[in-house]
């Protein structure tokens, strides 16, 4: 066996660990989703403190709790696009031909998408926080708007990262947008394209 026969016997070995190597995401990925049980959890136990509680709680005191809801859901639905799409991206595809209800978006989303796809829901996110600590002041004091102004100066952060990362997908992509569709065109339903078509 010469130099050459050893050094591609490596390579080819050396290729199929690193390649492997993506299965340790695998487990990751399902204790994102033992996550999702613990939201679910504290989603309960919220919901219940707001219905035992709903006849002796003020207008802004429902508000909050329903704010404090509408944050849970929406980590949750962050779980779940980087559970699904970062498996699907980095691990391997899921085979959904058994699954009537499979939502549309999920097996089409690129890593660039994703990016934007996790930074929208962290805007929404900071968002709620935002208006959960203002809806909550009673009294403004000095303490509460230097709260208020370090949260609003962070949620601005996540917008203006937000827009940055949209601009410069859509300039790497000339003005085209970045394509979350694998497979099926993202611009199918164009007059161009189904000029073509026929």
């Amino acid at each position: 066996m010469n130099v050459k026969a050893v050094q591609r016997f490596l390579e080819l070995w050396g290729e199929r660990a690193i390649f492997a190597s993506r299965w340790l995401l695998a487990p990751i990925y399902l204790g994102l989703a033992v996550g999702l049980m613990a939201l679910l959890v504290v989603f309960l136990k919220e919901l219940f403190h707001l219905v035992t509680h709903l006849f002796t709680s003020t207008e802004i005191d429902v508000i909050l709790a329903v704010l404090a809801l509408v944050d849970i859901a929406l980590t949750g639905s962050l779980l779940i696009i980087v559970i699904f799409s970062g498996y699907e991206n980095f691990v391997s595809k899921i085979d959904h031909s058994g699954h009537v209800d499979w939502p549309e978006w999920m097996g089409t989303i690129d890593f660039a998408a994703l990016k934007l796809k996790l930074l929208s829901s962290i805007v929404a996110i900071s968002a709620i926080q935002l208006l959960k600590e203002f809806m909550s002041i009673k009294q403004l004091t000095d303490a509460d708007e230097r709260k208020l102004f370090w949260l609003a100066v962070i949620h601005m952060v996540f917008v203006g990262s937000s827009v940055l990362l949209a601009l410069s997908d859509r300039i790497s992509e000339g003005g085209k947008g970045h394509g979350n569709v694998k497979g099926n065109g993202a611009d199918h339903g164009s007059p161009d394209t189904n000029a073509k078509d026929k």
